[in-house]
């Protein structure tokens, strides 16, 4: 992914490949663990002309020069591949490109120097929970009755989702009387909770496809909630037409909602201002920030001296 400028046009990005701009800095992200499109050490205008004795000379995040590293693919025409993007490869990559202009006349050689700088941010896909939210209703609000309901039902919808290392947290209820204009008096429970893809086992899954562990989670994460989805749509049904004697406790129809709540690894977050082309990344929190938790916001540290990116603390 790469900051868009006017001037470059969809097929040139389709050619894996990000213009610099003498103007400012480029932002790219990268997905970690893959490679990175190629920094070219030009810009759009300059790439379409003729240049007599390019040199170019690239520096890492670290202020070292890259050629000669193992993780990096320098071309002889300048362009940069960063290969198996890690979050402590974030940073500032900087291009000197240096070359000569004749000038027909006089046949005069003029050195000509221009730096290109790219910003560019190791990212992940955010991380997907479900908030599920039911309605039930009840002939009496009793405390005991609604955790023994809740419990049991908890203990169904996780043995059902259990296949997928997904499971139930997060779990509310409270119950509510309720008057309507035609029923009067009336008691419903009000039972939330999370669909959460990070069951006991889920590193094990993980282990299997390490690269792109949470393309798994959010596809089981998905499927489990949409598996909660059918066992109330079928539940409205048992309790209907199969139960023999009305339940005390009943489904109240078309109460299911589904909400995705998405969240980051420690050291990552989202930032919707700073990184507006990759807004629904969560991109490595950069220097001076740090992630302790799956929230979805870097926070900023006291010690100025936090010069790391992806810190899970400040110390």
């Amino acid at each position: 992914r790469a900051e868009l400028k006017e001037e470059q046009s969809i097929d040139l990005i389709g050619k894996n490949e990000v213009y610099g701009d003498t103007r400012h800095e480029v932002s790219v992200y990268v997905k970690v663990f893959t490679n990175s499109p190629f920094l070219v050490c030009m810009d759009l205008a300059l790439s379409q002309e003729k240049i007599i004795d390019p040199n170019y000379l690239w520096t890492g995040p670290d202020g070292r020069y890259l050629q000669g590293h193992e993780y990096v693919n320098l071309t002889e025409t300048g362009k940069l591949m960063v290969m198996g993007f890690r979050v402590s490869m974030s940073g500032a990559y900087t291009c000197t490109l240096s070359h000569r202009v004749i000038e027909t006349t006089t046949q005069e050689e003029i050195e000509m120097v221009e730096a290109y700088k790219f910003m560019v941010y190791a990212y992940r896909e955010a991380d997907h929970a479900y908030q599920i939210s039911v309605r039930f209703s009840m002939t009496h609000c009793r405390l005991q009755t609604d955790a023994s309901f809740v419990e049991k039902l908890n203990k169904i919808l996780n043995s059902t989702i259990s296949h997928l290392t997904c499971h139930i947290t997060a779990s509310y209820y409270k119950c509510h009387s309720i008057r309507t204009p035609k029923n009067g008096l009336q008691h419903e429970l009000f039972v939330n909770f999370l669909v959460n893809p990070f069951a006991p086992g889920w590193e094990e899954v993980c282990q299997e496809v390490p690269y792109d562990c949470e393309d798994v989670t959010n596809g089981r994460v998905r499927q489990a909630a949409e598996l909660i989805g059918k066992f109330f749509h079928q539940l409205r049904y048992v309790l209907k037409y199969e139960f023999h004697a009305v339940p005390t406790i009943q489904y109240v129809d078309d109460s299911f909602s589904m909400t995705p709540i998405d969240s980051c690894r420690p050291g990552f977050g989202k930032n919707h201002h700073t990184h507006q082309n990759c807004a629904s990344c969560c991109v490595v929190c950069g220097p001076g920030t740090y992630s302790p938790d799956n929230g979805v916001t870097c926070q900023t540290c006291d010690n100025p001296q936090a010069r790391m990116y992806g810190a899970v603390s400040c110390y």
